[in-house]
């Protein structure tokens, strides 16, 4: 009878290779995320050709759905925009200042043309942003 112990060798699965890609895998999304932009006001865009876009600084107006106003990212009442279009067209002392209007496609139209007015009165081209057709 043989009461000799067997030597058996253990085998083990080597994950440090798989625990770096994994690690670069989770660093990059992290930094994918923060290139989105989480300052943006959710808007549905109604469709529409475009044109090539400028390069010069505009001004961003946004309604959203709930017919709240947006000024630079800023919420704000059709009340207050007159005076901060005013101030912020003087503080970038621009020939032809130009406003970008994003209105939600369920806006009423009667906000968009109130925008509209008061860019036309302060000598500025309002813009309105579209969707690309498909």
């Amino acid at each position: 009878m043989n009461l000799r112990r067997r030597h058996r060798t253990t085998s083990e699965v080597n994950t440090h290779a798989l625990n770096d890609i994994m690690f670069f895998l989770l660093l990059f999304f992290l930094i994918a995320s923060t290139l989105v932009n989480p300052n943006a006001v959710k808007l549905l865009l109604p469709k529409a050709a475009s044109e090539k876009q400028s390069a010069t600084k505009n001004i961003t107006i946004s309604i959203d759905a709930n017919q709240d106003f947006y000024f630079n990212k800023e919420k704000t009442t059709i009340e207050n925009l007159p005076a901060m279009l005013e101030a912020e067209l003087k503080a970038a002392n621009v020939t032809d200042p130009v406003i970008l209007l994003n209105a939600d496609e369920t806006v009423l139209w009667g906000n968009v043309v109130k925008v509209m007015s008061i860019g036309k009165k302060l000598n500025a081209k309002v813009i309105a942003a579209t969707k690309p057709e498909k």
